[in-house]
């Protein structure tokens, strides 16, 4: 009897437990700080995002500030080099990447996205240095900086497969750094010869180089789709957030920021082929 009564007390007590985590689980905020929505972002990256006196400053900053008021949340930024950003999402070390993040299929098994805008590659070099490339093809056998982890380093290795290597010219040298205002000082002091960079970023740079840099390739290279990316699996979090877009774009507040920092939005078509899923 008295074993009988043990066991129907544990059976009790692991349908309690059980019960309590499911709605514990059920309720469980879907961001790491409930009221909170942490962001991993590379503040070296102006104007998309950067530091003013302290403070996160840029069109990313503005955007997901505006996508956390509409969850009811405030923001909190995490400054992450570019390279390291992906791993800091998916290492629960906050909850989202907002940080000009190109969206790739490579990317989309690691991570999910809410595509909001769309950007480019620009190619920049030294006004005295005598080179004036269009495209990557004009850069054979020639240095490439790059920020490191970026997208676009497969696109600038396949560009010179094609107009280089198979041309029988040499390979276009790719050299990474840490930030974008690090590679454009490469430029500056003859460690590379040109700099594959964000058409935003690039400008800013050198609007302010004082005369020293200059943009050489007529329209954006690679046009791409960018997003906010998340720890896979977190549907709650990304349907507040595509809810909040919604809201943004209802009120006219997304067209307004896009038109503000000169970038547009992507349409179903260009996410399909960005996330690997166009038919």
């Amino acid at each position: 009897m008295k074993n009988r009564s043990s066991a129907g007390f544990l059976k009790l007590a692991a349908f309690a437990a059980a019960s309590a985590l499911a709605c514990g689980a059920a309720n469980a905020a879907p961001t790491l700080t409930p009221g909170v929505l942490s962001v991993g972002s590379d503040m070296t990256l102006p104007p998309h995002t950067y530091l003013d006196h302290g403070k996160p400053a840029g069109f990313d900053p503005e955007f997901v500030g505006k996508v956390a008021s509409y969850m009811n949340d405030t923001t909190k930024f995490v400054d992450t080099r570019f390279a390291n950003l992906i791993l800091g999402v998916t290492g629960g070390r906050y909850d989202i990447v907002a940080s000009a993040l190109y969206v790739t299929p490579e990317r989309t098994k690691v991570v999910d996205f809410v595509p909001y805008f769309m950007t480019g590659g620009s190619l920049m070099v030294s006004s005295t240095g005598g080179l004036n490339p269009k495209t990557v093809g004009d850069l054979c056998g020639k240095r490439i900086g790059s920020i490191k982890g970026a997208a676009w380093i497969k696109y600038i290795n396949a560009a010179s497969d094609k107009a280089c290597v198979a041309q029988g010219k040499p390979a276009v040298q790719v050299r990474e750094y840490d930030t974008s205002a690090e590679t454009a000082q490469a430029i500056l002091s003859q460690g590379i010869d040109a700099q594959y960079e964000d058409v935003s970023i690039a400008g800013l740079i050198v609007d302010k180089s004082g005369g020293r840099l200059k943009l050489t390739s007529n329209s954006p290279l690679d046009p791409v789709v960018c997003g906010l990316a998340m720890k896979k699996g977190n549907k709650e979090l990304k349907s507040q957030i595509e809810s909040a877009i919604a809201q943004m774009k209802a009120k006219g507040e997304y067209q307004a920021l896009l038109k503000k920092y000169n970038v547009v939005a992507p349409t179903e078509a260009e996410i399909a082929k960005a996330m690997g899923t166009a038919q």
